[in-house]
Formats: structure tokens, sequence, C-alpha cells
């Protein structure tokens, strides 16, 4: 395998049964092999995608003072600006070559959730950065609730098992400044090693080069999708979730060559997180007497607490 396997949402939204179950088993068997996949015809339109663009370069390119006056004490990263280096990969202790923003859920209001979750930064310089971050919040959420549903029918589950879960989930929009190299790094790359905390991964922006999947065999694997699709993977939770039936595979971002260093590059990964409160035990569709039940039963946010001491954005 040389690259991740392409799948089109198309199918499995098509009304033909025969289609539907084409994108079940190819996902399904993508995801229990490599652990990710790139998707095609998903909800994001390519105007959309050029707005949110310009507006995180904008941000970006703010001054870090201001920048700065977005992060926000007490709240482990979890809304507004992170600066850069703050965050590090799982057992590291050099800081990642980024800077991001995080947007995350506005609940509805009969999902009894709006004092669960902290409101979200609102940049004063951009009068249509949240507007646009927001839109593409719900196409991305849209996006991974229809995923989820084809793995629920590949697990054995009822099709819209994670629907309550992840609407109104715990979820994070994540636009991601890589700065020009300007220096020989010591140690530090782009993303170091790591899987993802969450349920699944929807990543804008991988077609730019230098995200790279750990295979069963050990080697690294560049994934390079088309400019239209999104690479989605499956994060820890899921991994959990499944008694390692689906994988949450480990995954990089490398720095370029030294004569591309003057070059940014942007991402924008929506890690999928359910509410606080599902469990996360072991499904039984997924335990037998081959495959024992591998995890300890936890909720979502305990799970995620753990994490993001482990990663350095909260401290304990």
């Amino acid at each position: 395998m040389n690259n991740i396997p392409s799948v089109d949402l198309a199918d499995f939204v098509s009304g033909d049964p025969n289609r539907k179950q084409k994108f079940v088993d190819e996902i399904g068997r993508a995801y229990e092999e490599i652990g990710f996949v790139s998707l095609k015809n998903h909800f994001l339109d390519d105007q959309l995608v050029d707005e949110l663009y310009k507006e995180i370069k904008a941000f970006f390119a703010l001054p870090v003072e201001t920048k700065k006056y977005y992060e926000v004490e007490g709240l482990g990263g979890q809304r507004g600006y992170v600066s850069f280096g703050k965050e590090h990969a799982k057992g590291k202790k050099e800081g990642d070559l980024k800077e991001f923003w995080h947007f995350g859920q506005e609940p509805e209001a009969d999902a009894n959730l709006i004092d669960e979750y902290p409101k979200n930064v609102q940049v004063s310089e951009l009068p249509d950065f949240n507007k646009t971050g927001m839109e593409a919040y719900r196409m991305l959420e849209k996006t991974g609730i229809y995923v989820l549903r084809a793995l629920a029918l590949y697990i054995g589950l009822d099709e819209n098992y994670f629907d309550h879960w992840a609407s109104n989930g715990n979820s994070i929009l994540r636009p991601i400044h890589y700065p020009p190299i300007t220096e020989e790094p010591k140690g530090a790359v782009r993303a170091g090693a790591h899987g993802d905390i969450n349920l699944i991964t929807l990543l804008m922006g991988a077609s730019t080069g230098g995200l790279q999947v750990l295979r069963k065999d050990g080697v690294w694997m560049d994934a390079i999708p088309q400019e239209d699709e999104l690479v989605i993977n499956v994060g820890d939770m899921l991994e959990r979730h499944t008694n390692n039936k689906l994988r949450s595979t480990i995954h990089r971002v490398v720095n370029p060559p030294k004569e591309e260093w003057d070059k940014p590059r942007y991402s924008i990964p929506f890690f999928m997180h359910p509410r606080s409160d599902m469990p996360l035990n072991c499904l039984p569709e997924c335990i037998d007497e081959t495959h024992p039940k591998a995890f300890d039963d936890i909720t979502a946010g305990e799970f995620l607490y753990e994490r993001l001491v482990d990663i350095g954005l909260i401290k304990k």
C-alpha cells in the first residue's frame, strides 16, 4: 500500500443499497487495515473552503501580541489561540513547530450542554472569522456523522448509534499554521508522531504535503489525497470503543526539505469528539474469544482529560 484508500461519500447517500454497502465495506476494511481514508463528495463546498483559508491566513498574519490577546488561560487550549510550541506529542518534550486556533461546539439549546462548553473566543479584528469558522465546523460535523453511521453498520450496530453522542459533541475545529522554518530544528518537527484522542478526525489541507502514516510493517507512508478530498482517520476513543477492531494509526507531519523551509503550511483538522458522558466501554460486538476485552471502562470526558495532561495542554 503506497497511499491511503479513497472512498466516495456519494455512494453512502445515493439511495442505492448496493452502493451504500460498498461504502460501508470499503471504509470499514480501510479502518481495520490502516486507520485512514481520503473522502470525496463531503459537505464542504469549494467557496467555503476558500473563505476559511482566507480568514485563518489573515488571523495568523496578525502581530504576535494581538494573537496572544486571544490565548485564554485556564481553558487547556480548548478555545481561542494556542501559541507556537505550546503543544507536544505524548512522551515528547520538544514543542511542535506550530500555532493554532480552536473553534468549539455551540450546542443547541435543548441539548442542555450550554454550561458545559466554554464560549468561543470572538476575534474583533476580523469580522467574518468566527462566522466562517463555524460554518465550516457544521459541514465537517455533518460529514463526520455520516462516516460514523457507516462505521456503526460495519460494526453491527444500529445505523444511528453515534448520532446522539456526536451531535452537540465536544468537537474542535483547529486551523493550524506551521510557520516557515528559520533555523535547524533541535529534535522538533511540525507535529510529532501521535495518535488522535477523539472518535474520528477530518482533515483539510493534507494535500499540501508532510502528513505521514505509520503502516503495520513499521514503514512511514506519505498520505496524499486529491485536492478536494478530506483525510479522515480513526482516533483513540473509537479504537478503544471498538476493542482495537478499528485502528487509531500513529501519524506525524514532517518538516519539509530545506529548500522549502521558507514556505508556511496550513492545515485544518476537525477533531470529532462525543459528548463527555459517552461511555467508551468496549462494545460487546467487538469482543470474542480471539479478541478479549482490552480496555477498562471510562467515559469520553475522563479519557480526554487524561490525554490533555499527557500532551501538555492541561497542567496537573
